[in-house]
């Protein structure tokens, strides 16, 4: 389709994509998050991705094959395959009409992290910072203003 003089290339995706179909999609998911990446079609095997490069091209996975059969989102620690043991997040993707075509996964780093200790370790540190905060007085010398902290021995 031209648009503005130029011709705009399309991404098409459906249930029999193969991992030619798939890669540019893999390799964009991979080169922004970093972590290993992987994709199928419903009925093709797909791609596996890690640091940077495409390692199987014939590639499927348990959590992979729940989400095509059940088309919704998991997070799961498969307990088989390439990923066994290890925190995966899968996503369907869906046709204009909601059925699944297609799903790609990502090692989930975040389940890996105790967010509520790294929310609770950053509200302190916030906390700290608003105390010093109000602790700080503005003066004025020389026609310049100076922060000084109370009891700075500096």
């Amino acid at each position: 389709m031209p648009f503005g003089g130029e011709t705009i290339t399309s991404l098409s995706i459906s249930e029999d994509s193969g991992p030619e179909d798939l890669e540019s999609l893999a390799v964009a998911i991979h080169s922004l998050t970093g972590l290993p990446t992987t994709i199928r079609s419903l009925k093709r095997k797909g791609l596996r991705l890690e640091k940077g490069k495409v390692l199987d091209r014939d590639y499927t996975g348990p959590v992979l094959e729940e989400v095509l059969k059940t088309n919704r989102v998991i997070h799961e620690v498969p307990t088989e395959g390439v990923y066994h043991g290890k925190h995966v997040v899968v996503a369907p993707l869906r046709s204009s009409d909601g059925a699944v075509v297609a799903a790609i996964g990502i090692v989930d780093l975040l389940a890996t992290i105790d967010l509520s200790c790294v929310f609770l370790e950053y509200t302190s540190v916030l906390e700290e910072v608003e105390g010093a905060k109000s602790e700080t007085e503005d003066v004025r010398v020389a026609g310049y203003k100076k922060n000084i902290i109370p009891n700075d021995k500096s």
